[in-house]
């Protein structure tokens, strides 16, 4: 089960991201975190912004909304959705 937390910024939930996949999408639950498959690779923050544009376009907010809180470097991230509510993002299928 994804683990998300709101507050008045937006929503907070962790994800996993596997860099280099054949398509970038969202693959399930990984240990309370959603599990992302990019097809970027880790280098010079590209699965980083490719991440961004896919949780943007999946939940519908610009692409300026979604940051990543932090995790910047590392598989396992913490990412806001700034302006979002719990549920706007879990009516979204």
């Amino acid at each position: 089960m994804i683990q998300f937390k709101e507050d008045a910024r937006g929503v907070t939930f962790a994800v996993r991201i596997v860099p280099r996949a054949s398509r970038s999408e969202i693959a399930g639950e990984h240990e309370g975190a959603f599990r992302i498959r990019v097809a970027a690779p880790p280098v010079e923050g590209a699965a980083n912004r490719e991440l961004i544009r896919l949780l943007a376009k999946k939940f519908k907010f610009p692409q300026g909304s979604v940051e990543i809180v932090s995790g910047e470097t590392s598989k396992n991230k913490v990412v806001r959705i700034n302006g979002a509510t719990l549920a706007q993002l879990t009516s979204i299928k």
